[in-house]
């Protein structure tokens, strides 16, 4: 019996996979958006906040937080058939920030996930993506409770850029999230086509 290779999507075209980091403060719904949205089971490297890091782990606006992720978080989804996005969500403290070298090699693209309750935690996020010439969106995750404000009050209390989108979004409802990674790949592939043409 004669085996069938499958089609290439597109015709001959190789499948494409695209590198977004998920960045943003302490408890902004890292974990929760990339967990939403990963059709494979996502890779979580999260532990218990500890009497420990007490001193040094700001938990206010947060309280109820009980775990924190200290290397990454990894999740995978297809945007349409031969583009895959590989998720990587960065750990929100400071002291973790050495990861973030490592799993920004190869990115095209960022979410800044914002928390309008701390909103001074992408400050960090957003310099980093901008030093680093990475493209980037901040996504306003919308909590139950917190005040709501309109993207561009976002922009201009963050200090942005024209070029910068501004979102908002539920990080636990699936269809909010991916209407975000479909515009943050939208953005990361319009800007490499400009570097190439």
């Amino acid at each position: 019996m004669r085996r069938v290779k499958p089609a290439a999507p597109h015709g001959n075209a190789a499948p494409v996979a695209i590198k977004i980091l998920v960045a943003g403060g302490f408890g902004a719904g890292k974990t929760t958006l990339v967990g939403t949205v990963s059709e494979i089971r996502p890779l979580r490297t999260e532990e218990r906040l500890s009497e420990a890091g007490r001193p040094v782990d700001d938990t206010g606006g947060v309280e109820a937080k009980r775990t924190t992720t200290v290397a990454m978080d990894f999740g995978r989804i297809d945007i349409r058939p031969g583009l895959a996005v590989y998720l990587f969500g960065t750990p929100g403290q400071d002291r973790f920030w050495f990861v973030w070298d490592e799993l920004a090699q190869g990115a095209l693209g960022a979410v800044v996930l914002a928390d309008t309750r701390r909103l001074e935690d992408c400050f960090p996020s957003v310099d980093y993506f901008e030093r680093r010439g990475i493209p980037f969106l901040v996504a306003v995750n919308c909590f139950e409770g917190a005040r709501r404000y309109p993207a561009d009050q976002v922009r201009s209390a963050l200090d942005l850029g024209a070029h910068v989108p501004v979102v908002l979004c539920d990080a636990r409802q699936r269809d909010s999230v991916k209407e975000v990674l479909v515009e943050v790949v939208e953005l990361a592939l319009t800007e490499r086509q400009s570097v190439y043409s």
